[in-house]
């Protein structure tokens, strides 16, 4: 069925449909195509433009669409619409006649497949979030197993410096963390909703586009009608996500198969992630990271020719922007999936610590250490530098490392170093020395995996259920807190003391009600306390209360405190995230500040805990 056949006295050609019908691809926004018109139509509804009936008839055919889409994704394809908006409009009007003509008032395709696709790629961006924070979490898994495993470390593909296998993983948590972090940025910037643009002008249907856009779980309607169907910057913005979140896995599968190659041979691969060869039976090929790395060049692609296509493109919607939908649905696919495959592979790797130990050792790796060595004794560095290059190729000429040349050999270089230079030159001595922040040493690794696994139980909470509090929580924070008050937990808090602090509070929601709150509360000396935590009790068990001291330690963190603490009747949940106990006489500041008020202040049963981070 058409939506445009009046102007027409003849229809379209068949090789015309053919190159030009969608719905082959867009079959895929059927869910989200039905949960725009239902939405729709209770709008159209509220502005009497449909009777209750009517919208009941609607609403009830939509849903059982839905359902019968959930159960077969590719039900559309069983017809020869168009389009996926035809096929909705088509199977409306078979199950309740002429009502379902009236669902298209007020609106266009244009501006309908611009919130379909918005709301699609808002979903993948929740899944790909969720998909990064997996893969997060199996390198977290792999530094822990192997944080003090030293591995050879290269710069222009030759030996450096040895480095400890934890550290190499860590590097790639923090590439995927920024993916997250993009990630999170292009769901802000997804969150408009262009519905009730019509065409290019706007509707004329008198709705409520601010209502419209929440009921269908944006933040905001779109200012622009103009800008609200042409707009594809966020798709843009996904495909850019998509694509530098492939480059990092690109670079982790080349170090895996160069690391896993018989020249290095310092990880291996089980049988599970393994190929072999039709013709060479020795043969174990790393087929599935050869796979990451050759698929980032495909989203690449997808990423380059959607701005090709918009790049000439003028206002308001052109046919061209039909070219949006495959090549996003295929580089959105393909990420997820290749972050998949990564979080599925990761545990599969192992490190021939042995081995890696030596090689670790070889390409004479110590000599940075030899020249740290003589800085130590008073030499200039740039001195340093010639002596240790001179005693480098006198050791590749006599076929040794640094470490197997003799006291007098040495001496032949500078008469400054003695025996203690052996214990400097051992591989464990160097890696040890490089404990600050960041470094590779085994104490250093140890401190990023905590800070690691801190940000993921962030960030997993952030992506599940808390968020930053808004001025529109202050109601429910304040029902949340005098509600623990009555119960004497918390000291109570009027709503104005909560406006002016809502950027300390976090929520934690289900189903878009909030059911909890905690604030940080950061003191003038630094120090910041985790206070007013609460759920309400249908909310609780659920793991809500550890997500939101999460989320909380996390933002801590971002503002640079180095302690949190917690006054609490229930120390064993506080403990059980970490958190160590205390005295209440290192809290001044607390007890100034709360205690002198408190009506429990001669008879307190709270414990205090820290946590440092």
């Amino acid at each position: 069925m058409s939506l445009w056949g009046g102007r027409f006295s003849e229809p379209s050609a068949a090789e015309f449909k053919q190159f030009n019908d969608s719905l082959r691809f867009d079959y895929q926004l059927a869910t989200y195509d039905l949960q725009a018109s239902r939405a729709w139509a209770d709008a159209l509804a509220q502005a009497q433009l449909l009777t209750a009936d009517e919208n009941a008839q609607l609403q009830q055919a939509l849903q059982e669409l839905q359902q019968g889409v959930a159960a077969d994704p590719q039900l559309p394809l069983q017809s020869d619409e168009e389009d996926i908006h035809s096929w909705v409009e088509a199977q409306l009007i078979e199950k309740i006649g002429a009502t379902a003509k009236k669902l298209h008032t007020g609106r266009s395709r244009n501006d309908l497949v611009a919130t379909d696709l918005r709301l699609f790629c808002k979903a993948v961006c929740a899944e790909l979030i969720t998909a990064n924070l997996a893969a997060v979490q199996a390198l977290i898994k792999f530094a822990e197993r192997y944080q003090a495993a030293a591995l050879p470390g290269y710069t222009h593909l030759q030996r450096a410096q040895p480095i400890m296998a934890g550290h190499w993983a860590l590097a790639y948590v923090q590439m995927l963390q920024r993916d997250v972090s993009r990630l999170k940025e292009t769901q802000k910037r997804l969150d408009v909703c262009p519905l009730g643009s019509g065409a290019l002008a706007g509707t004329t249907a008198p709705l409520d586009r601010e209502a419209l856009a929440h009921s269908l779980g944006f933040r905001y309607a779109c200012e622009n009608s103009l800008d609200g169907v042409s707009d594809r910057d966020f798709a843009l913005d996904l495909l850019h996500s998509a694509s530098t979140g492939m480059l990092h896995l690109s670079r982790l599968a080349e170090d895996v198969i160069f690391y896993c190659s018989g020249e290095s041979g310092c990880f291996a691969m089980t049988d599970k992630i393994s190929s072999g060869s039709s013709l060479m039976p020795q043969k174990k090929n790393p087929d599935l990271f050869e796979l990451l790395r050759g698929k980032t060049g495909r989203v690449f692609g997808h990423q380059h020719a959607l701005q090709t296509t918009l790049k000439g493109l003028p206002l308001a919607y052109n046919k061209d922007m039909q070219e949006d939908k495959e090549g996003l649905f295929d580089a959105l696919h393909t990420y997820l999936q290749c972050l998949q495959m990564l979080t599925f592979a990761v545990p599969e790797l192992s490190v021939n610590e042995a081995h890696a130990a030596q090689q670790a050792a070889l390409g004479y790796s110590n000599a940075t250490e030899l020249a740290d060595y003589l800085v130590s004794k008073g030499i200039p560095f740039r001195d340093a530098h010639h002596i240790t290059g001179a005693a480098v190729l006198y050791a590749q000429q006599q076929g040794q490392p640094l470490e197997a040349l003799t006291l007098a050999e040495f001496h032949e270089f500078s008469d400054t170093i003695g025996d203690d230079v052996y214990q400097v030159l051992e591989l464990n001595y160097g890696v040890q020395q490089r404990s600050a922040l960041g470094g590779t040493a085994p104490s250093a690794v140890r401190v990023a995996i905590k800070h690691a696994n801190d940000w993921l139980h962030a960030a997993e909470a952030a992506s599940k259920h808390v968020r930053q509090a808004r001025l529109s929580d202050a109601n429910k924070i304040c029902d949340l807190i005098a509600y623990w008050a009555d119960q004497g937990e918390n000291l109570p808090r009027d709503k104005a003391d909560v406006l002016q602090a809502i950027q300390s509070f976090a929520v934690a929601e289900i189903d878009d009600e909030v059911v909890g709150c905690a604030a940080l509360y950061v003191y003038s000396t630094g120090l910041a306390e985790i206070r007013s935590l609460g759920l309400f009790p249908q909310a609780q068990g659920k793991g809500l209360g550890a997500e939101l001291v999460a989320f909380l330690l996390w933002k801590a963190r971002e503002l640079g405190i180095s302690r949190t603490i917690v006054l609490t009747r229930v120390p064993e949940f506080f403990g059980k995230l970490n958190f160590r106990l205390t005295v209440k006489d290192k809290l001044p500041e607390k007890v100034m500040k709360d205690c002198d008020i408190c009506p429990r202040k001669h008879d307190c049963d709270e414990t205090a805990l820290e946590y440092l981070l």
